[in-house]
């Protein structure tokens, strides 16, 4: 087969290439699987800041919330107080000020959860949350870009690991946003349609990379992927920000995440760390057909439970590079159960 052997692959969300080097893995799978304890946290813990109740680094106390909670990041990245300067040398030495505000978002009171565990209903009010912060963030008149993301697990430089996520609101749109707006743009100029809503429509075709879908969306690994297990969920209608969803929409995003999080889970028997983040539309007040909704997830596992792949040397150097091929993670996230491990496990200890 063609993808047996070393190629590049592009990606046209970002105009970016990646090489894949399948010949450095032989089989689909070396990796390791973590028998991991069935043991827990509690849902409470005294010192744990996020916990309802208790004080955080601010000094400010949280409220005893049975939901989600969400509050001013008390170490923003970008504060909204700031003094406007601007700097440019030649056009080389070039600095300004970026004002912005930064959220965290508790997706439950509950410490020892996470999105994999719980339930869908409990996921739909994580994303009601999502869309509030995006309606009130993206109406103040600094703000033209939300960027909703989560950090999970320790590997992944999260500090706390009570379920939670962020919010970065800021002036400018980020590089990541800015370049997959630049080329979305330049597709729906020409072929009247999105760029992704062209793309699913061959995945779902070819059913090489499609881990699963329902109605509303599809959960696969991009034909670029970088990272071993990374994932992409697009909405089939090409809706353009998170507000756009209608009630069935919401509860089959839900229903995604949730699959999404435990197939992950279920790979290694533990709780899998990763990046994820949405992208949709700028809050700059303009019209944006060309953004088509989707979420990222980037995992930097491959082997084992804690064994992290690194972007070094040549993947710093030059360009991002893999050698498990899309098509071969796609399979095992597909046959990736979707009852969580620790269902299964205190199913089996009873």
């Amino acid at each position: 087969m063609i993808f047996e052997q070393s190629h590049r692959r592009f990606n046209p969300l970002t105009g970016e290439w990646i090489l894949v080097s399948p010949h450095r893995i032989q089989r689909p799978w070396q990796g390791k699987v973590e028998q991991n304890s069935s043991n827990k946290n509690p849902e409470y813990i005294d010192d744990c800041y996020l916990c309802p109740g208790n004080i955080r680094a601010s000094k400010d106390t949280n409220p005893n919330y049975t939901s989600t909670y969400v509050f001013d990041n008390d170490f923003s990245a970008l504060k909204k107080d700031v003094s406007n300067f601007s700097i440019n040398e030649a056009e080389l030495l070039k600095a300004k000020a970026e004002k912005g505000i930064c959220r965290v978002v508790c997706f439950s009171p509950k410490h020892n959860q996470t999105l994999a565990e719980l339930e869908p209903d409990e996921i739909v009010k994580v994303i009601n949350t999502w869309r509030e912060e995006y309606t009130s963030l993206g109406s103040k008149p600094f703000i033209n870009y939300v960027q909703i993301f989560e950090n999970k697990g320790e590997i992944m430089g999260c500090s706390n690991p009570h379920p939670h996520g962020q919010i970065w609101a800021q002036e400018n749109i980020p590089d990541g946003p800015a370049k997959e707006q630049h080329n979305q743009l330049k597709y729906i100029k020409e072929k009247n349609k999105t760029l992704l809503e062209d793309y699913i429509r061959l995945e779902l075709e070819k059913q090489e990379r499609v881990v699963y879908e329902n109605e509303s969306f599809v959960l696969l690994v991009p034909f670029w992927a970088v990272w071993p297990f990374e994932t992409m969920i697009v909405s089939k209608r090409a809706i353009n920000n998170i507000l756009q969803f209608n009630e069935k929409e919401v509860d089959h995003f839900a229903d995604v995440l949730k699959i999404t999080t435990v197939k992950y889970d279920n790979i290694f028997k533990s709780s899998f760390p990763y990046s994820a983040g949405i992208h949709q539309s700028p809050t700059d007040g303009l019209d944006h057909p060309e953004w088509h909704y989707h979420m990222h997830f980037y995992p930097p596992l491959l082997r084992s439970s804690t064994i992290k792949k690194f972007m070094v040397g040549y993947e710093m150097l030059a360009e991002s590079q893999r050698d498990i091929t899309p098509e071969q993670s796609a399979d095992i996230l597909k046959k990736s159960d979707i009852v969580h491990y620790s269902l299964n496990l205190a199913d089996a200890q009873k």
